[in-house]
């Protein structure tokens, strides 16, 4: 594995969203690079166990560790002062999928508060929400869908440079809040439609 502080970062991050037992969507992890402009990018997505899949809630996580920030990390290593300590960007998108009904978006607002709790020395703002309507199968059969953002980034100070185990305990809080956040979402009133397989069944019966 490479002996880098973003993959590090993304190790602590996975061990806490697994240590709060959530299942991951293997299907949907990707870990990419901007050929032009440099930045790496690792995206995944977990969802409350035994859900199926698609889950009918889930969080989508996405990393970015920008070029800037491999300057001023490169820049630490070889001994030399950064005039700007590197950061992570991080986005955490809570979902509210497989609706059967439009949702009302002041539901979800309601139950979710406006910052995240800390990651290391700052938290994540929340974003306004997002509705969405598909036609999967027909126009009289539509399916909804709601999420909000959570957006923010991860300063890494010379400490953490320095010694990556506190990246654990930055990340270990972020893992139990997500996991009690699917759960609280989850337990709103919704009107979810059933799981495709069973709606596939029901559909040839």
């Amino acid at each position: 594995m490479l002996d880098h502080v973003f993959t590090d970062a993304i190790g602590a991050l996975r061990d806490a969203l697994e240590g709060a037992l959530l299942e991951r969507q293997a299907f949907e992890e990707r870990f990419h690079a901007d050929v032009l402009l440099g930045d790496l990018t690792w995206e995944t997505s977990y969802g409350l166990p035994g859900e199926g899949m698609p889950p009918r809630v889930q969080a989508d996580l996405t990393l970015v560790w920008p070029t800037w920030a491999q300057t001023a990390y490169r820049t630490w290593y070889i001994g030399e002062s950064f005039d700007e300590p590197p950061r992570i960007e991080v986005e955490v998108v809570l979902r509210v999928q497989r609706l059967a009904a439009a949702p009302d978006p002041a539901l979800l607002l309601g139950s979710l508060p406006e910052h995240s709790p800390l990651v290391g020395r700052q938290r994540l703002d929340r974003s306004g929400p997002t509705v969405e309507t598909s036609y999967p199968d027909a126009l009289d059969d539509p399916e909804h869908a709601i999420e909000v953002s959570y957006e923010g980034a991860y300063e890494l100070d010379e400490d953490t440079l320095a010694d990556g185990s506190s990246l654990d305990d930055h990340f270990a809080a972020m893992g139990g809040w997500i996991s009690s956040t699917l759960v609280r979402i989850g337990d709103l009133t919704w009107n979810f439609l059933p799981p495709i397989d069973e709606s596939h069944f029901g559909r040839e019966s």
